[in-house]
Formats: C-alpha cells, structure tokens, sequence
C-alpha cells in the first residue's frame, strides 16, 4: 500500500470517483473502499440526475423546484451553482462512457430521454433506464483503472482520520493529515499520509432498520469527521423514501419515484387514491409529505402498506422502462403491470452531514467532503428528487479545482511524522457476540423513536438509550483489536446519537421532520441550519 500520497479519497460512489478523476489531474491519487470498487449508494440509485437538458425547460424553474422542497434551507445560491453548471457535469458523463437512455422524440441535449418525478415541474431526468447509477458507477471505475495517477483499494475501511493530536503540535488549528486505514482481509492497520483528504463516504441509512441502503451506510466519514472536529449539519433531516417493495424478502427493494413520474397512483387496499388529500401534486407531491401521506394511512387503516397502482399503463411500456423493478418484483410474484405492488416507506437518504463551503471544503483544515456525507446547502430541509446524483457530480469537481492547485504548496510543508497505529488489544469472542446485537437495537430504536413522526418524548427515549450504547461500544472499542464489524458498528451508534441530538435540538416541523410537540414551522427561530461540534481539546 502506498504510504504517501497526494489525494486521499475514502469511498469510491459518484462523488468520491468523480473527485479523483479530476484531482488526478495535479497529483497522486489513492482511493480505498470498504468493499468492492462498486459498491455504494451510486450503485443503488434507479431513477437519475436532475438536469435542464430540454429547450422547453429553464434552470430557473429546476431552482425554484428546488427551493420550494427544500422548505425554506436550501441555500439559493449555492442551488444555482448546482442546476447552472449541472448540464456539463451531464455531458462529461456522456464522454466519459455513460450510456443514458435516449429517444428519437426528446428534443433535448443528445436526445436525451428526460423523466419526470415528484416536485419536479418539468421532465428532467436523465436517466439508463432504471439502473441509472449502475451505469454511472462502472463507467467512472472503468476510467479510473485506465488512469495511471489513481490506485484503489479495495476492502479497507478508514478507521480514524490523522490531525494534529495524532502528529502535533496539539493546539494548532484543526488539520488532516491523512487517515488509518483497516485491511480488512489481513487485519493490518497502516497510516496514509495525504495532502489533500477528501471524505465521501456517502450516507447513513443502515442507521435505520429499514433502509433502501447498502450494507455500507453506516456514516463512517460523518462520525470520523465528527471525531476529529468538524462541523456537522442538519442530521434531523432524513429522507424516507416513500416506496420501497413490503416483502419479507425484499430487503426494503426500492421502488423508483420514477414510477410514479411515469404514472402510478398510490391508493389504499380499497383501491381508493388518496395523495390529493394530502397535496394538490397527488403521487407526484415532494416525497416528504408522500412518506408523511403514506405513514399516516397506515396508521389510520392498520394495514401494513399501501400500494402502487400503474396496471392502467402500456404493459410493454413498462416492462421496458423499468425491466430491473418489473424483473425484481417478479421473483416476488408480483406483476406490476397486472398487480397491485405493495409499498412502504423506508430511511432513503441523508440530507445531512459534514458542514462543506461551495469548494466541499469543512471546517478542519486539508479535509473536503462531497456526496452524501457533506452538507453542501442544497438540499435544506427535504431533497429535491434526482438532485442528490447531480450535486455529487458539481461538488465533487469543485472541490478538486480548488484542492489540486493547493498541491504544491502543501508539498513545501515539512512532512509530519505520523505514528503507528497501537493495535493492542485482545477480542473477548463471547463479550463480541453480545455486543453484535447492539446493531440491531440502535436500528430498532431509531426506527421505532426517531422515524417519520416524532417527539420530545420519543427522542428523550432514543437519546438515553443510545448515549449508553455508544458508551458501550466505545469502552469495547478502546480495549479490542479492531475489525470491520467494530468500525461500522462504532460509526453507526455516533451518527446514530448525531441524528438524535440534531431532531430535539429543532423545535419545530420541517421538511423531513416533523414533530408532534412542535407541528408548525417556526421561520423567526429555526429559518438555519443544526450545526453540531464536538469539542475538541487542543
């Protein structure tokens, strides 16, 4: 493994691969992944990017949309600099191998064919059929392993990042050197030494215990940044998507909203459709209040799900639009264009994270963040549809334009001499064993108390249980060697206690929370971001 390098990239989705094909341009480049090169949340995304591609549509109106879901958070500029620039982000893909699905009657950019979902006023997502981030993710690993500056590897987690309390002095200001980081096949712990540290580690849904997410979103570089001093922000806001497949077997499989883009109605058992008493947008409505809609229909009828209804759509139509879903659905017995497709909402995204500025720099020194696991500004209270893809790809290239230029100057710094990694410690296997089931409890307790409807009391409840887990896990953690079971489950039981902490803190209802003690949104006091810190000794 290379000692020292120049970009330290942790998690290889669209916004770590894209930051380091660009920084690759003024230096060396390493990136390392939990698991495989591709698999991540990229991986996992069906419907697309948001993009103004179409003559008939305006980058005004997709920043309106915007705006309009993100409750009031969303920070205007930075949502201009996210929709005006996204149409080249778009076509770099396109040069870089993406194949999206295009159609001799789209008038827009390359024939493009541009979908629709819900908040969106105009149809403007790109997509490759229902796998949209598959096929970004492989064509950007495939350029990556063609590009001589880039090394991956591939099953090693990061375990801590470097600062100055690791190589000093102590009370200089906050900085990253770097990170330690697990191979999780030899069980070596090695130091790489970087210049530059870009997180990208995507989100946190594996938080929940019922998730769209792979098994991967445990929010390693949230709880690692939050470890070493960064600011963290608005981690109250979670995104439940509100249509994934009810299934025993179906691990929460993810409905794209792109099916309702397409036409599906969401009814009840009766067959009744009941969105437009919820929202004048009917199944098309932002997909907070859809999962708000859902959760309460549930609640009122004690049914276990709701369902989604496209049979009045062209079968063949749709068994070419969405032949991943229909194929899925079918191993399940279920036809979706003669069936009814049973739905539930799920914890889908995190509209949270590490507290970046418009070049994805954080508030610690050297280390930038992009993707999920950054809080850019733009998603404020409620993510727009299909933006999430767009912003890593806008972000990420801006934090490599402003980071690679810096790279000769850090390389006339004198080099820190980082220490070992004390790995002492012995596994006491049946002490381990009774800690694995603390994974499950803080899914549960979250999913239970910190869901789509909370309270004071539900969260007070959630906060004392997980403050004595993460105390727990974290004496465990001091006196064990360590493992990746360890590392994702120290990490979820932290951003755990982050998003908890973050929902008492915002006494009011917004967006993707809602409160039953604080139903109304308060503009006068809470119109601003939940900016967390952990205090750091210097």
């Amino acid at each position: 493994m290379k000692r020292t390098t120049d970009f330290l990239v942790i998690g290889s989705g669209i916004a770590g691969l894209s930051f380091a094909l660009h920084a690759a341009r003024y230096g060396s480049v390493t990136i390392i992944t939990k698991k495989s090169d591709t698999d991540s949340n990229t991986n996992y995304a069906q419907g697309g990017i948001a993009c103004v591609l179409d003559p008939h549509d305006s980058i005004q109106s997709h920043i309106l949309d915007t705006l309009t879901t993100g409750k009031g958070l969303s920070q205007e500029s930075v949502v201009n600099i996210l929709c005006s620039e996204g149409p080249d982000r778009i076509a770099e893909l396109l040069e870089w191998g993406v194949s999206f699905t295009r159609s001799s009657k789209s008038s827009a950019f390359m024939n493009l064919d541009l979908g629709k979902e819900g908040g969106h006023s105009a149809n403007r997502i790109v997509h490759a059929q229902d796998l949209t981030g598959r096929a970004i993710e492989h064509a950007l690993v495939a350029k990556i392993r063609t590009t001589p500056a880039i090394t991956m590897y591939e099953n090693h987690c990061a375990v801590e990042l470097i600062t100055q309390h690791h190589c000093g002095p102590k009370n200089a200001d906050p900085t990253c050197f770097g990170a330690y980081v697990l191979d999780t096949e030899s069980g070596a712990i090695s130091a790489i030494a970087s210049r530059i540290t870009c997180t990208a580690t995507g989100g946190a849904g594996r938080v929940y215990l019922h998730t769209t997410n792979p098994e991967i979103a445990t929010g390693d570089g949230i709880a690692m940044a939050y470890r070493a001093g960064a600011k963290i922000a608005n981690m109250e806001f979670i995104q439940f998507h509100p249509t994934t497949l009810f299934h025993e077997k179906a691990d929460s499989f993810l409905i794209s909203e792109a099916v309702r883009g397409y036409g599906g109605v969401l009814k009840d058992r009766h067959g009744v459709e009941f969105m437009k008493r919820y929202h004048p947008m009917g199944s098309l409505a932002p997909r907070d209040i859809v999962a708000w809609a859902i959760d309460r229909e549930m609640k009122l009828s004690a049914e276990p799900c709701v369902f989604l209804d496209i049979r009045h759509l062209d079968a063949a139509q749709t068994r070419k639009r969405f032949p991943t879903i229909f194929a899925q659905c079918k191993k399940f017995g279920i036809d979706i264009t003669r069936d009814l497709v049973p739905v539930v909402p799920a914890a889908h995204y995190l509209c949270g994270g590490i507290a970046v500025d418009t070049s994805g720099q954080s508030s610690i020194k050297n280390l930038y963040a992009c993707g999920e696991a950054s809080h850019t500004g733009v998603h404020g209270a409620n993510r727009l549809a299909s933006n999430s893809l767009l912003e890593a790809l806008v972000f990420s290239l801006r934090a490599a334009e402003h980071a690679g230029p810096r790279i000769s100057s850090l390389k006339r710094q004198s080099v820190r001499t980082i220490p070992r990694w004390d790995d002492s410690g012995t596994l006491d296997t049946e002490e381990w064993i009774l800690l694995a089931h603390n994974k499950f409890e803080i899914q549960t307790v979250m999913w239970d108390y910190v869901g789509i409807v909370r309270s004071t009391v539900r969260l007070l409840r959630a906060q004392r249980r997980i403050v004595m887990l993460e105390q727990e896990i974290e004496d465990y953690y001091r006196r064990t060697r360590i493992s990746a079971p360890l590392l994702d489950l120290r990490n979820t039981v932290t951003t755990a206690r982050l998003i908890v902490e973050c929902a008492l803190r915002r006494k009011e209802s917004r967006g993707l929370h809602y409160t039953t003690d604080y139903p109304d949104v308060n503009d006068r006091s809470w119109k601003k971001d939940t900016i967390i810190q952990r205090k750091v000794k210097k």
